[in-house]
């Protein structure tokens, strides 16, 4: 489970190479059509409204082969979102989130994950409703969310682990934001059964979008009173 530590301190914005990047390490070789494939298979995946994508910096080391990106909750929705669903008491019921979604190859590698396979890498944080936060079966509904949309079409899977944890911050003094935020962290990987992943970046967009608080497409969400 290193390949979830480290790659918890990979969100940087400047873009990667459309062919991912290769680590210093690896010897010169012309990458896998294979893998180019998959690297544009995640660029095509279709994704709900109120989420945006873009190509990120992955982190070295941890594979010969790696792409990532970057899936942030929209500006716009947030701001509407956060107009109609303020708490009486300052707290906002859902805030921001983003996540990050790692390619990760080894053409000759000898782990499990390895040689044609792809492991995919996922880290999401996102702001939560109080009400939601305060449930002790958050993490359980959380990986739930992630198991059931893995296990739709076009994102089968394998060798799934990860952690999920759910944190409160209270604000004092001179500082900005609500004085009391709930935050949800998931960090996950699983080997993917195919190089078109279409499919894992849509179940990984739909269940940034649960931790975020995003109603379903189509719904529109109610203002609190």
């Amino acid at each position: 489970m290193n390949e979830l530590n480290n790659a918890k301190d990979s969100h940087q914005r400047p873009g990667a190479t459309a062919l991912g990047v290769r680590t210093p390490e690896a010897e010169p070789e012309q990458t896998p059509e294979y893998f180019e494939h998959a690297v544009k298979s995640m660029s095509e995946a279709p994704l709900r409204s109120g989420i945006t994508i873009a190509e990120i910096r992955p982190p070295r080391n941890l594979a010969p082969l790696s792409h990532a990106i970057g899936l942030e909750i929209s500006q716009v929705d947030l701001a509407d979102r956060i107009a109609s669903q303020e708490e009486p008491d300052g707290t906002v019921a859902a805030g921001d989130g983003f996540g990050r979604l790692i390619l990760l190859h080894d053409p000759h590698g000898e782990e499990p994950w390895q040689g044609a396979k792809m492991r995919m890498v996922a880290y999401i944080q996102a702001d939560m409703d109080a009400d939601v936060a305060s449930d002790p079966l958050l993490p359980e509904v959380a990986w739930d969310w992630l198991t059931e949309e893995l296990g739709g079409p076009g994102a089968e899977y394998s060798d799934l682990g990860g952690t999920v944890t759910s944190t409160a911050s209270v604000r004092y003094g001179e500082i900005g934001g609500p004085p009391r935020a709930f935050q949800l962290e998931m960090r996950a990987s699983w080997t993917a059964t195919g190089v078109d992943l279409e499919g894992h970046v849509q179940a990984f967009a739909n269940v940034l979008a649960n931790v975020a608080g995003l109603p379903p497409e189509g719904v529109s969400q109610l203002p609190r009173f």
